[in-house]
């Protein structure tokens, strides 16, 4: 019999490759998000559900069957507003939580973030002390510490994952990735920080891949994994590669000030992730960003 699949935040843009990649073959497919996708982002053989995850009562009707599996990535993108940040990654997913505690599903996979650790020193590591700094990597630990404390109670079986940089095809023009090919592929001349900040990225696919092999090992739930390389890379790099693939562009890097919430290395010890799962990115990052590159060309 086929289990069912709820990605919250199934139209943004992690969730729609979830969406895109996983076989409706072997699972029946939904979506809950607040708004309709584009029309180059719905997918066929996906119910697609709609509600403000910040409200309850709306939610629990639009919730009201059964799921085997709940894949939380909701989100909202702007870091620097902190009511928003706290409405959305902390009351909506404690509303996610609330729904789902007394529900029997299989899986919880709870999408956190590598902010909610701080910073506290690279490579970060899951059982160390996290002490964010954003109101969005606080939300998002405020939202992890509740899962974790309705567990114990409700013996709700939960997966925390904290990626890092997830980029490709299909995400929003203000992360720095995409913002940075259609600025190069523009040809225009753009300013930068002094891009001296450590990043680590991973290609959405292989983040799409690790949740698959979540909801096939049943026998691992109740931890929290990093996600992501364990390869730090100068964001500065980052943009010169982009600059020489694209072969155009200008960067004028150190003509932006850091933010003053600014965490300037953030790159993950990922063991733990490889050996309870047996998985590492598959994608090489100069690979992944030419897929990425040609998909905005």
């Amino acid at each position: 019999m086929k289990e069912k699949i709820l990605v919250v935040g199934g139209t943004g843009f992690i969730g729609y490759h979830v969406l895109k990649n996983t076989s409706s073959k072997k699972y029946f497919l939904y979506s809950l998000s607040k708004n309709k996708p584009t029309k180059e982002k719905k997918i066929k053989n996906v119910k697609y559900l709609y509600s403000d995850i910040t409200n309850y009562k709306n939610l629990r009707k639009k919730l009201s069957e059964n799921f085997d599996h709940v894949i939380n990535l909701s989100g909202y993108i702007d870091h620097s507003k902190k009511k928003e940040n706290i409405l959305c990654h902390y009351f909506g997913s404690k509303n996610l939580i609330d729904i789902f505690k007394s529900k029997k599903i299989q899986t919880f996979i709870q999408v956190g973030s590598s902010l909610e650790y701080g910073n506290l020193k690279s490579p970060q590591i899951e059982k160390k002390k996290c002490t964010p700094v954003s109101w969005y990597g606080k939300s998002k630990f405020r939202a992890s510490q509740y899962l974790k404390k309705i567990s114990k109670v409700y013996n709700l079986p939960y997966i925390i994952l904290r990626p890092y940089q997830v980029y490709g095809p299909k995400q929003k023009k203000d992360r720095l990735i995409p913002q940075t090919i259609e600025t190069c592929l523009k040809n225009k001349i753009f300013l930068c920080t002094a891009g001296t900040q450590k990043r680590d990225f991973i290609y959405v696919d292989d983040f799409v891949f690790l949740i698959q092999k979540i909801l096939l090992k049943k026998n691992i739930r109740y931890e929290i994994f990093n996600v992501g390389s364990g390869k730090p890379v100068l964001v500065k790099n980052i943009i010169k590669k982009i600059r020489n693939l694209t072969k155009s562009g200008e960067p004028k890097f150190g003509a932006i000030k850091m933010r003053k919430d600014e965490v300037m290395s953030l790159y993950p010890f990922t063991k733990k992730v490889k050996k309870y799962f047996n998985w590492k990115p598959k994608v090489k990052l100069i690979q992944g960003l030419k897929k990425t590159i040609k998909s905005y060309a």
